[in-house]
């Protein structure tokens, strides 16, 4: 196709189309939130352009010429057209679906997140949510994740973060293996219990020293990288750990070990591409 030779103005052939279908330019300017000298001026160039007269003026009416029903065929055609792609984009937009992978920590897919995807599935079934369980960011960069929810900021440029909130948490251990000692513990005997770490024990050392606890990496003696392992083991009886509380709050089975310890405060973040940030899938 010679690209060059189109010249068609489709605001101009809609003005001719309107105008055709109306019988005037008042109604045809009225139909499509126009002024009239605006819509004359359309007919008045595409005539122009194609070097033909479309309307002869009978009384107040206007009447196609010859030229003007040869191309009114061919302009409905597009009409109808632009009125399907109009239809298509406007329920593209609308339509909220596809695969969205959310990187969660296993803890957050387990405890958290099932009465939100619970309310997410109801308000809009078109999108295939995929639950990606891992500690990594990178993940984002790499594309292998739309969304994360962190504990940490991301300070990569590329990444576009919310905090939603701070939360609270505390020393827990399982209520069988409190009841030995009154319910709770005290400060002074944490030393004689083992802790569960998450796979990066000097840095839960130097937390727990954070938070006013004599603790040593000697009384770290079982963990894994999955917080949702440790949290199992935990409750078991097998130790103690650090846990939000909105997550133990959700397991009668385990108490706060050191109730008058105040506790610490976790962010969460609600991570994204920046260019993905605007999708209204994610």
């Amino acid at each position: 196709m010679d690209w060059k030779s189109v010249k068609f103005d489709w605001n101009q052939a809609r003005a001719f189309l309107v105008t055709a279908e109306e019988g005037s330019l008042t109604s045809a300017a009225r139909a499509l939130g126009l002024t009239q000298p605006t819509l004359s001026r359309q007919v008045a160039a595409l005539e122009e352009e194609l070097g033909v007269s479309l309307f002869e003026r009978i009384g107040r009416s206007l009447a196609l010429t010859d030229a003007g029903f040869e191309l009114l065929e061919h302009v409905r055609k597009m009409g109808e057209a632009a009125s399907r792609i109009s239809l298509s984009a406007s329920c593209s937009s609308q339509a909220v679906e596809g695969v969205v992978t959310l990187a969660v920590t296993d803890l957050m897919a387990a405890y958290i997140l099932p009465p939100i995807l619970k309310d997410l599935r109801q308000a809009a079934p078109g999108i295939e949510i995929n639950l990606k369980c891992s500690n990594s960011i990178s993940d984002l960069r790499r594309r292998e994740a739309d969304i994360a929810i962190r504990h940490v900021r991301p300070e990569h440029p590329e990444l576009f973060a919310r905090k939603l909130r701070d939360t609270p948490a505390r020393i827990y251990a399982s209520k069988a293996l409190l009841e030995a000692y009154g319910g709770a513990i005290a400060l002074q005997d944490i030393p004689k219990f083992d802790f569960l770490g998450f796979g990066n024990n000097e840095e839960l050392v130097i937390g727990l020293h954070g938070m006013g606890l004599p603790i040593r990496a000697e009384n770290i003696k079982l963990g894994s990288p999955s917080a949702l392992v440790v949290w199992h083991l935990v409750r078991s009886g097998l130790g103690l750990s650090v846990m939000a509380d909105e997550i133990a709050s959700k397991c009668p089975d385990v108490a706060c070990a050191l109730p008058d310890l105040d506790p610490v405060f976790f962010p969460i973040w609600l991570v994204t591409h920046r260019e993905l940030h605007t999708s209204r899938k994610i």
